[in-house]
């Protein structure tokens, strides 16, 4: 009966898919219904769309809750489905496999591949799908798209359901037991009673009363009426989906309807029985781990004493090796041995007593340990940290630091001693270091240089023998520093007084090092101020000797006496101010030491500052008289120098007015223009002068005669710029008349060139001269335009001539004018003359080329007869094809020369006669060839006869090329034989001749009109002959290579069959038949055929070697085969066999364990479980014999493993007799247990 209801259900499921993809009748339809079936139609047909919706609606939802797990979600459960991916995605959350991965791509063939693999995974699963194709689905159909979901909902969550009742064990089908649970959750309350999955749950009670059975903390029931059923629904699916986690898959409006549907309520509640049954189990779960959580309580508080003594022990080491280890020992001699004493102490007293308590807590732990196996629980393994191993590395740990602390102690104590030794070697030497620096202080602290140069400089000697005793002394002091510092890194412990006795011994040092540079300083500020001192005595002698020499009265008699007196004053001066600097330097020098920092002065500061002024007086009255005497010099040279130019200046005006006066103005341009330039040097120098005249009168001397002369200088200045401005004047008249002469004498003679050119009567000879000529006259008329200009220019440069050069030039003026005015006349009418002169010529050249080509083509058409060659015949023919456009282009050009003539006959030109007999003549020509020619029979028949003969001979040429083409076709084929001994030369020589064949095709068209079918027939025999040829050897080379090929892996096949690898685990038995079963199949794959004629005899030969080799390779084959089954079924047998050995040792670990109890409580447990031992011990027995006989089957089929075999078989049949006695003397002893406990209970 189980095992019918889900294929009811399924049935079920496949019924309704039927009736939904059945079509209507049209017969409801038909206009002979009645009116109240077609109502009961309708509303048949819109329930079972309200249905539809619903189910969609409620579907959707239950499947978008289980699509969210993978994150997906569907929005339209009829397209959405389609393309067969939701689908999978649905199939492998519900059945928890893998299915085939879904295909990509959005084809129709695609999703139907896709919807095919999720309706084959439905079929594995034993669900029948009747009617429901993978199209249908691809194509939305809704009835079966509901229909499918409604089925998947049956298998993965309704199918499930198997409730077994109380009085007959009767197991219900999934739909039965499902409203069998409805009805046993809702027993209590009086106002549910559910009879099915429609109408019972219209009023919300029902919902409500389940969430209310399970979880009474989240709904009032006693409040809850049957009137107010939207409201019970709303609060019950609100809070099954906030509290409970349950998908919202109907709203009230769905279910409180007249006819509620059944599938949607099913799938709503199926969802509250797997949430409350998995619940349930979870309750159940948690008070199993509660109990397992008290035995481990229980567990940990045997183990707390031992954990607490590890931990304190443990302490105690860390803390003893934290002491010990610390380096830190006492700074005195003193204090490091009262350490060494307590770490003996410690050693002696304090660690034996720790010793002793490690040995307390071993002996702890293995009474732990033999507790709880006594209890039959899980041996006790301290933590990390805790474990006897771990305390005993501590331990080591310890002991390590203990030597450690010991070989410290005794370094200290020797680096104490050592320190002692330094301290007293200090103590002695700065006593003695002490007593020479007091000595040296007292004896650098005297200052007696002396009062002059000498005694100072004795002084510093004797200094200087005083710096280098000390200086020789420094690395005594050293030897005290080098004391101190190594007892400082040392670490002495009295290292304060070290330090303060060496610093005082430095300080001293130091002091003595300062006296000593003090005094040194001392004496240099005495040296350097007593050389100071003689310096100042040697300035002032020398300016004493120099005071003489500035107070001489000789200023000099003429200007270069004077200038010879300047420049030694200059020396002189010069070496003033270099000895002034001097006197600075050594004033300042001495100032110096009457501000000197301290209280030493090396003198007295006012006998410094007088001796400084007498010195700076000295130079003062010096440089007073040095710049007297230097203005009485300037004064003497200005005088001297004011007479010498005076008298240079009177000279050269005089020079220059005397050649002002004497030259001329020129007689042309050139002449003019040279002597412009020389006055304009003469302008420069007189500009010069005049600033030099100017400074000149500025000079103020006293004496009368020297001003006297400065006015008649004046004078003569004066009349010299006068005579120089008017001889400019004469220059620029004489200049323009000489440019005006000129000019007019370069316009009459262009004037009279372009008149000879204007005026010849050369009007050319024919077209190309006339048209030179034109151009050229176009030249010179445009010369003739520009030059319009100087003559107008002409006219207004003589009337700003002077009179006396204006009657001079103005008869050529006029001349020009005249001149001009015939030239432009002339030049007009001559350009009219050439003109028509160019379009004569033009009309007769145009008439020459005219009848020129008209006497070509008579002359050649009277004379033109049909060549034999093809080339000249197309010749021919193009220059027929031509003949008509050339007519046309002749046509035109004889339209264009009639055109030019009867310009020039309107014109009046004075050859018109001429120019009409040549016009009528060419027209005479023209058409006299048109008639003769284009309508002539004659000149038709050559047309044709051209024609016919052109034709002819393109035949004979194609009949040529043809043959040629065959012949070498042949040539080509007839080298195309095979010659080689590999497959690689046969389909190459394939492939030419393919593309020869190729290549014939495309002639043989060509061939039906040609007279060469002889060749062409010979041609196709050759080529199949060699083709023939071709294959023949084809097939021999390629059965050759697959002849070896074959042998290859025939040789290869006999080699793995023959392996004498035997597996040594099931897996790999397994991997060798499937390889074995592989090879089997390979061999199927390669049939031999020997029944094709072969024309070697050595072929027969390897063929009938392949026979023999192929029959061995099967019987190897065969021979592994059996070694490698009896080897599978060895290695089966040896699995049960483990699995059988471990059955009964977990049985005989089970009865080690068990001891006897001592109340009846726990002798009732222990029969239970030996009875439970008992039947599963009954249960598994018939597996173990099962084995024993397969192993004894083995045995007799003589299998290759039968020792191995024999022994495992042996084994197991002992170990099954010991758990069966041993299960009875436990029962037995159980028995006694019970008979000797009930009468002292009682």
């Amino acid at each position: 009966m189980a095992n019918a209801s889900p294929d009811l259900d399924n049935a079920e499921a496949q019924r309704q898919l039927n009736n939904n993809n059945r079509p209507i009748s049209s017969g409801l339809w038909d206009t002979e219904c009645t009116s109240s079936k077609l109502f009961e139609c309708s509303r048949i047909r819109a329930l079972a769309d309200e249905r539809d919706a619903v189910q969609k609606k409620t579907f959707t939802k239950w499947v978008n809750s289980h699509l969210s797990r993978v994150s997906c979600r569907i929005a339209d459960l009829y397209n959405d489905l389609r393309d067969g991916y939701m689908l999978t995605r649905l199939l492998e959350v519900l059945s928890g496999e893998l299915l085939p991965r879904p295909t990509r791509g959005r084809m129709r063939i695609h999703c139907l591949e896709n919807v095919d693999k999720a309706l084959q995974f439905l079929k594995e699963q034993r669900v029948h799908l009747e009617n429901v194709g993978s199209h249908d689905i691809v194509d939305g159909n809704h009835r079966l798209t509901l229909g499918l979901i409604w089925t998947i909902i049956l298998r993965f969550q309704i199918q499930v359901i198997k409730i077994e009742t109380e009085d007959n064990r009767e197991t219900r089908s999934a739909k039965d037991a499902l409203l069998l649970w409805c009805q046993m959750k809702t027993a209590g309350y009086s106002e549910v009673n559910i009879q099915n999955f429609t109408t019972c749950w219209r009023d919300g009670l029902a919902f409500n009363a389940l969430i209310h059975r399970h979880r009474p903390d989240l709904i009032e029931f006693n409040k809850l009426t049957r009137s107010n059923a939207t409201h019970n629904l709303q609060q019950a699916f609100n809070i099954a989906e906030q509290s409970l986690g349950l998908t919202k898959l109907l709203d009230p409006e769905d279910v409180n309807t007249e006819n509620p549907d059944e599938k949607s309520i099913i799938t709503y509640v199926v969802s509250y029985y797997h949430y409350f049954s998995k619940m349930k189990a979870l309750i159940v779960e948690g008070k199993r781990v509660g109990k397992v959580l008290e035995n481990c309580v229980e567990a940990e508080k045997i183990v707390n004493r031992y954990e607490g003594l590890a931990s304190d022990l443990l302490d105690w080491i860390e803390k003893t090796i934290a002491v010990i280890s610390n380096q830190k020992f006492a700074n005195s001699l003193t204090g490091v041995q009262q350490q060494l004493q307590a770490f003996t102490t410690y050693c002696t007293i304090e660690k034996p007593i720790k010793f002793q308590e490690k040995g307390n807590l071993e002996v702890l732990l293995f009474t732990i340990q033999s507790k709880l196996r006594a209890n039959n629980q899980k041996p006790y393994v301290p933590h990390d940290g805790k474990l006897i191993s771990d305390i005993n590395k501590a331990w080591e740990r310890l002991e390590k630091a203990e030597h450690e602390r010991g070989v410290a102690l005794r370094k200290e104590l020797i680096r104490q001693e050592k320190l002692e030794l330094l301290a007293q070697r200090f103590d002695h030497k700065t006593t003695m270091r002490q007593a020479w620096l007091n000595e040296n202080q007292r004896l650098v602290s005297q200052d007696n240089f002396g009062y002059d140069l000498p005694a100072v400089e004795a002084a510093m000697k004797k200094h200087e023998a005083i710096e280098a005793d000390i200086a020789s002394y420094e690395d005594r002091i050293g030897v005290v520093v080098e004391l101190a510092g190594e007892m400082e890194a040392e670490g002495y412990y009295d290292i304060r007084r070290i330090l303060a006795r060496k610093e005082n011994i430095l300080g001293q040092w130091g002091l003595l090092k300062e006296l000593v540079v003090g005094r040194k300083a001392r004496l240099e500020q005495n040296l350097a101020l007593q050389k100071t001192f003689q310096d100042m005595v040697y300035m002032i002698d020398w300016m004493e000797d120099t005071q003489a020499q500035l107070l001489s009265q000789d200023f000099g008699k003429h200007l270069l006496e004077v200038d010879d007196l300047l420049q030694t004053h200059s020396l002189q001066e010069a070496d003033i101010s270099v000895q002034a600097e001097r006197v600075e330097t050594l004033n300042s020098a001495a100032l110096k030491f009457t501000t000197l920092e301290g209280s030493y002065q090396p003198c007295d500061p006012q006998v410094i500052c007088n001796r400084v002024n007498h010195v700076s007086t000295c130079l003062e009255e010096l440089k007073q008289l040095a710049d007297k005497r230097h203005e009485d010099l300037e004064e003497s040279r200005q005088l001297w120098a004011f007479f010498q130019e005076l008298e240079e200046s009177a000279v050269w005006i005089r020079e220059k007015s005397s050649i002002l006066g004497a030259q001329g103005y020129g007689k042309d341009v050139t002449s003019v223009l040279k002597l412009l330039q020389k006055h304009k040097t003469l302008a420069g120098e007189l500009l010069a002068h005049r600033s030099l005249l100017q400074i000149l009168s500025e000079q103020s001397f006293g004496a009368a005669g020297i001003q006297d002369h400065i006015l008649e200088v004046k004078a003569d200045w004066k009349n010299l710029e006068d005579q120089a401005a008017l001889r400019l004047h004469h220059l620029q008249e004489a200049l323009n008349a000489s440019q005006f002469s000129t000019e007019t004498d370069d316009l009459l003679a262009w004037l009279q060139d372009a008149y000879r050119l204007v005026s010849s009567e050369d009007f050319g000879h024919d077209e190309y001269s006339t048209r030179s000529l034109l151009k050229k006259h176009r030249d010179v008329s445009d010369a003739v335009d520009k030059h319009r200009s100087h003559v107008v220019a002409l006219r207004q440069h003589l009337g700003a001539l002077p009179t006396q050069y204006r009657d001079q030039e103005v008869r050529g003026a006029v001349l020009a004018e005249q001149l001009y005015t015939e030239v432009v006349e002339v030049a007009v009418l001559r350009q009219q003359w050439l003109h028509d002169a160019l379009a004569v010529y033009r009309m007769f050249s145009e008439v020459n080329a005219c009848e020129l080509w008209i006497d070509e083509k008579e002359q050649w058409l009277d004379k033109m007869e049909v060549p034999e060659r093809l080339e000249d015949v197309e010749v021919v023919a193009h220059r027929f094809e031509s003949l008509d456009q050339e007519m046309n282009s002749l046509m035109g050009r004889i339209l264009d020369v009639n055109q030019i003539v009867q310009q020039l006959l309107d014109g009046g030109h004075p050859s018109s006669t001429e120019v009409r007999g040549c016009q009528d003549h060419l027209n005479s020509r023209y058409w006299s060839y048109n008639l003769t020619h284009n309508l002539s029979p004659l000149t038709h028949r050559q047309k044709d006869h051209l024609d016919s003969v052109l034709r002819l001979q393109n035949y004979l040429l194609e009949c040529t090329e043809i043959k040629s083409q065959i012949q070498d076709k042949r040539k080509a084929i007839d080298a195309t034989q095979y010659a080689g001994s590999d497959l690689g030369g046969v389909l190459a020589l394939q492939r030419r001749l393919s593309t020869m064949e190729g290549a014939l095709s495309v002639l043989e068209p060509k061939l039906m009109h040609l007279q060469v079918h002889v060749e062409w027939e010979e041609l196709k025999r050759t080529l199949q002959g060699c083709e023939d040829s071709l294959m023949v050897a084809g097939r021999l080379q390629s059965f050759i290579q697959d002849l070896d090929s074959f042998l290859t892996w025939l040789v290869q096949t006999q080699t793995s069959a023959a392996s004498d690898q035997l597996p040594n685990t099931l897996e790999e038995a397994e991997k060798l038949i499937n390889k074995h079963a592989a090879l089997k199949e390979e061999i199927g794959r390669l049939p031999i055929d020997n029944e094709a004629p072969l024309p070697h005899a050595a072929l027969q030969q390897w063929l009938q070697k392949l026979d023999v080799g192929w029959n061995k390779l099967l019987e190897m084959w065969e021979s592994r085969r059996e070694v490698l089954v009896q080897a599978h079924i060895f290695h089966l047998f040896l699995r049960d066999v483990k699995q059988a050995e471990s059955f009964l040792n977990n049985q005989e670990s089970a009865l080690a364990l068990v001891e006897v109890p001592t109340t009846v409580e726990t002798v009732e447990a222990a029969l239970r479980k030996h009875k439970d031992f008992t039947t599963t011990m009954e249960l598994n027995l018939h597996r173990i014999k099962a084995v024993i006989e397969a192993g004894e089957s083995l045995i007799s089929q003589n299998n290759i493993y039968s020792d191995r075999i024999r022994q495992r078989v042996d084994a197991l049949a002992s170990s099954l007799t010991d758990p069966a006695s041993s299960s009875h003397s436990k029962s037995r002893n159980r028995e006694r247990a019970q008979t000797s406990v009930l009468p002292n209970f009682r």
